[in-house]
């Protein structure tokens, strides 16, 4: 398992890009397949959004080695896309 001082980092900052509770997540999650449902664009991001509820759901000591793995992807995932969408403002 990742050590203390890096699981709290990691944690804090997958709790700033989620920015969502587990229910409201779990509530979108829901529309998102709604909307799949019927042919509306915005399709939820497959299997790791039950994942990232879970996550949300446990209590930081609780976290496994897959859990880690998954926090580090969702990380990775939201800064990527921020980092896009600023280069495409600033490049307006």
């Amino acid at each position: 398992m990742a050590d203390a001082l890096e699981t709290d980092a990691l944690w804090d900052e997958f709790q700033e890009v989620v920015n969502m509770t587990s229910q409201e997540l779990a509530a979108w999650l829901r529309v998102q397949d709604a909307d799949e449902d019927t042919g509306s664009p915005g399709r939820a991001d497959g299997p790791s959004g039950p994942r990232v509820v879970a996550i949300l759901q446990k209590r930081r000591m609780d976290l496994t080695d897959d859990d880690i793995r998954v926090m580090r992807e969702v990380v990775e995932k939201v800064t990527l896309a921020q980092d896009r969408r600023r280069g495409r403002r600033s490049s307006r």
